[in-house]
């Protein structure tokens, strides 16, 4: 694949700023013309691989700030925002936006930030407002962390020379390195908690019920807690949350990566995603993983020079409601939708729970997806427990899933279902599955006709 390419004009000007030089300074010490560095700060040119290398060697910074630090999250980010019906009579085409983002970052962030707190104010931020400042950062990084990535590498290759079970080499690193055992207990003594860190006992007690690929991700994560304390923490102090809620939400969220990094290792699992074809079955027995882990994990394949399938994650349960939102590096509008479409074929998995179900769609924007469903349950559970069902979904362009094998024998150009970001997002007017008209758009009552929708709107 093609890599992305960079247009980050807004950081390169702020670099300028920061350092107090001009353009014609700048461009001298890149050994670039004025006028080409002119272009790139009003993000007409993308920055080159050689030009970002050797801005980092004459100023001695990250080059991944750059990226970072897009205001928004980038444009696609703030293309989705303005998706909102809210916005609905104001036209904004790309290259307004393009230049929006160029020539004032600082007010398009801030727009960013308004528009997520929903117009809260300066009020402390509750769970969803927590949330939402935690997605929106995993979205600025594209849930690709390169530092996390290459220490749970490191960590792996230590574990597997040390022996060949995953589980035992952690158990035994915990034990000898941080004097921490591990201690299986029965559900009387653990009747409400899966896992817990007993400081006093020093022991890290795990649930009868967790199956194998949970305990696995608990000694993982354990590890990674002090094991990437050093990477964690200089995260979390770079997202500079309001609160601490968001902090540790952020916190459990990197922990968790690191965890997922050292189950399956970036560059021993892209290389196994490459020579299956991205077959999940295939690539969860190969690492010992949940069907669950491994979605997590395609979603966060973009080490530079090693780029994975830009695939997107959404996990959904019988009612609609959506718990994890992960875009990768997809660009997917399916993110951030205030609602998913009842015609995605992510529901049908509660009816076919031991089959994965694929499906090719359309969305009004003219973009095609193709979807791969799965039913998946936490876990743990014993007789008699209620037992939790989601959907999890998996997504890529339709143009990229060519090489997957659960794509085999589909028309990836032929017809695709055509659905919307949620009804109160889509404007689609003959939709049969239609539950309430867009917002933001006057209903049509007609006493002498009815329709195939029965909320009928003034169109454009």
């Amino acid at each position: 694949m093609a890599e992305r390419k960079l247009f980050a004009g807004h950081a390169v000007r702020r670099l300028r700023r920061q350092i107090a030089v001009t353009q014609a300074a700048m461009a001298e010490a890149l050994e670039v013309s004025p006028s080409y560095l002119n272009l790139i700060e009003r993000n007409q040119r993308p920055i080159t691989a050689a030009l970002l290398l050797r801005m980092a060697e004459v100023y001695d910074f990250d080059p991944r700030a750059l990226a970072a630090a897009e205001p928004g999250g980038g444009a696609e980010a703030m293309r989705r925002r303005l998706a909102d019906p809210l916005f609905a009579d104001i036209a904004i085409d790309r290259s307004e936006l393009e230049e929006w983002l160029a020539g004032a970052p600082g007010g398009a962030e801030a727009f960013a930030r308004a528009y997520d707190r929903g117009g809260s104010g300066p009020a402390a931020p509750d769970g969803d407002d927590a949330t939402t400042a935690v997605r929106r950062e995993i979205e600025r990084w594209r849930n690709h962390f390169a530092d996390l990535d290459t220490a749970a590498e490191g960590l792996a290759d230590e574990l597997r020379q040390q022996a060949g079970d995953l589980f035992g080499s952690m158990a035994e690193r915990l034990r000898v390195t941080h004097q921490l055992s591990i201690r299986v207990l029965p559900i009387e003594v653990l009747p409400d908690v899966r896992v817990r860190v007993d400081l006093h006992a020093r022991q890290l007690q795990l649930s009868e019920t967790l199956d194998p690929p949970s305990r696995v991700f608990a000694l993982a994560r354990q590890l990674g807690s002090v094991e990437a304390r050093g990477e964690i923490d200089a995260l979390v102090k770079g997202a500079a949350f309001p609160d601490r809620t968001a902090e540790r939400l952020y916190r459990r969220h990197l922990t968790g990566y690191f965890a997922a990094a050292v189950m399956m290792p970036y560059a021993r699992f892209l290389r196994a995603c490459e020579a299956t074809g991205y077959d999940l079955e295939l690539i969860r027995r190969r690492f010992g993983a949940s069907a669950e882990q491994v979605a997590h994990r395609l979603t966060t394949l973009s080490r530079v020079g090693a780029r994975g399938l830009p695939f997107f994650m959404l996990r959904t349960d019988r009612a609609g409601q959506v718990s994890k939102r992960f875009a990768g590096a997809s660009g997917s509008p399916l993110t951030e939708g205030a609602g998913l479409c009842p015609l995605l074929d992510t529901f049908a998995v509660f009816q076919r729970p031991d089959e994965r179900i694929v499906q090719l769609v359309a969305l009004e924007d003219g973009s095609r997806w193709f979807t791969s469903s799965r039913c998946v349950g936490p876990a743990g559970g014993w007789s008699g427990a209620v037992r939790a069902r989601f959907a999890v979904t998996l997504g890529l362009a339709a143009e990229a899933a060519g090489v997957l094998a659960a794509a085999r024998g589909l028309d990836l150009r032929g017809e695709a279902v055509p659905i919307g970001l949620g009804c109160r997002a889509c404007t689609r007017p003959d939709c049969p599955q239609r539950s309430a008209p867009p917002a933001g758009r006057a209903m049509v009552v007609n006493e002498r006709e009815a329709g195939v929708s029965p909320f009928g709107f003034v169109g454009d």
